[in-house]
């Protein structure tokens, strides 16, 4: 696996790096597509880890996680879940939108997030320490939370937090030029055409112009698509469904591409 690039905006790797040393778990806050998986990547890759990721929603339950009994061959065979592979492992795992998962998923992982470090699995009357090098790290969009469910503050307080947000328009052109291959120049317009959605709070979108949105634009106009179709399909079609609000994009769109 090549090294995944990832550009630093304030001290997350040393944060990282320290709390991994220390046998901390770690928590990642901040909206859809700024980072923080591609973060959790690199990290990983520098300090030589495994990553077992989780994406979590409301039908996650602590058995999917840990594992279950299956009839394989006329015989009943425990199959380790990811977390309990994680821990025994020594790997790093990830639990994207944590706010997501049910109770019960929260509650089996609070052995794992404070000072015990162990994992216990009732239906084989077992428990297992965290193999030498396993992290738990965690991530939460809580813009889009505000709606829906939020993570208990007993919870959070388990975990070292890291508040991730979309780079400045300078530092997410050089990230989409680095991803992509687009030159500079080009990928500033982005940057700035990202920058100018970000800040019409008026239109009211559920979730805004990603980083990670920028960047398939950025491929479909090295892959020869025309910018403004480019921008179009990649991005104003996916922030929203109402005609007047794509119409609005598509104008400043127009205005910057």
């Amino acid at each position: 696996m090549s090294n995944p690039f990832y550009k630093e905006l304030a001290n997350e790797k040393v944060v990282f790096k320290t709390a991994f040393s220390s046998n901390i778990p770690l928590l990642l806050k901040g909206p859809t597509g700024c980072g923080k998986s591609r973060f959790v990547e690199a990290m990983a890759y520098e300090v030589d880890k495994e990553v077992v990721t989780v994406s979590c929603n409301d039908e996650t339950s602590a058995t999917d996680l840990i594992g279950r009994h299956l009839i394989i061959g006329g015989e009943t065979v425990w199959q380790d879940g990811p977390v309990t592979r994680a821990v025994k492992n020594g790997h790093i795992l990830y639990l994207d939108e944590i706010a997501e998962a049910r109770e019960d998923v929260i509650t089996v992982l609070h052995s794992l997030s404070d000072h015990r470090r162990k994992l216990f699995v009732d239906r084989l009357g077992e428990q297992y320490d965290a193999a030498a090098g396993f992290m738990m790290i965690v991530s939460f969009n809580p813009g889009y939370q505000k709606s829906m469910k939020e993570m208990k503050p007993s919870t959070r307080q388990r975990f070292v937090s890291l508040n991730f947000n979309y780079p400045g328009e300078e530092a997410e052109a050089q990230i989409i030029e680095k991803e992509t291959g687009l030159n500079l120049k080009d990928s500033k317009k982005l940057a700035k055409l990202a920058t100018k959605i970000r800040s019409l709070h008026e239109l009211g979108l559920a979730e805004t112009v990603s980083t990670r949105l920028l960047v398939n634009a950025a491929k479909l106009i090295i892959a020869d698509l025309p910018p403004r179709l480019a921008c179009d399909v990649s991005i104003v079609e996916s922030l929203s469904d109402d005609e007047k609000i794509i119409e609005t994009l598509k104008e400043i769109v127009s205005l910057i591409i």
